[in-house]
């Protein structure tokens, strides 16, 4: 027996948002009946959002408003959502990749995905549908990017400490940096030792240690 998945799809434009649903519908996910519900506003999406159940939403974050409930975004739906249908997995669609965006989403939403759609095509779209949809979380190119660069900023990284880490991570031995980085040796010796105290927070290790901390952060 098939179950229902309702999928609600928030976007002000209604050739984008038939796009989605003829791309997803073209999708068997076994056990399932795709059921869609579309907006194109902030209001119809309230209306929607607080009088059905939806397993999964797709939201545009520019919308036009519902100035009544002080609705004003995608943000704010995905707030409303949160609050009224919890156990609703959150897509957010977006232009947008900048840090402070990002952070505001995932400190006020929690997404289970964030799609920049100047980063995606149709193949990356069903392949994100299909990863959050096994329970995992997914964001485009461009938002782990912008995560990335927040992170290098948060650690006060400046350009040449971001391209030693690179050229470790690709596994370009410390004395052959310098062909990459216009720095003596020994002013990238001593910016290594620097990071390493930086990341490995006192305690020794190589470079393989190095790089597996940024990673486990996120840098890279």
């Amino acid at each position: 027996m098939q179950r229902d998945l309702r999928i609600l799809i928030v976007d002000d434009h209604p050739m984008t948002v038939n796009g989605y649903i003829n791309v997803l519908r073209n999708e068997n996910i076994e056990g399932h009946n795709l059921i869609f519900t579309k907006a194109l506003d902030c209001q119809q999406a309230y209306e929607l959002i607080t009088t059905q159940h939806f397993d999964i939403a797709y939201l545009d974050l520019s919308l036009p408003p519902y100035e009544e409930k002080n609705i004003t975004s995608g943000l704010d739906l995905g707030v409303l959502i949160r609050k009224t249908i919890p156990d609703c997995v959150v897509i957010i669609l977006t232009m947008h990749s900048e840090a402070t965006l990002v952070d505001r989403l995932i400190k006020e939403i929690n997404p289970d995905g964030i799609l920049c759609k100047s980063d995606i095509d149709i193949d990356e779209f069903v392949n994100a549908f299909k990863i959050i949809f096994e329970g995992e979380r997914y964001m485009s190119s461009k938002i782990v990017k912008s995560l990335r660069d927040k992170d290098f900023d948060k650690y006060n990284l400046d350009n040449y400490d971001r391209q030693i880490l690179m050229r470790l991570s690709e596994g370009i031995l410390t004395k052959n940096i310098p062909n990459y980085v216009p720095l003596s040796l020994s002013a990238i010796e001593k910016r290594k030792a620097n990071l390493k105290s930086m990341f490995l927070e006192g305690k020794t290790g190589d470079d393989h240690d190095l790089i597996e901390a940024i990673k486990k952060i996120g840098i890279i």
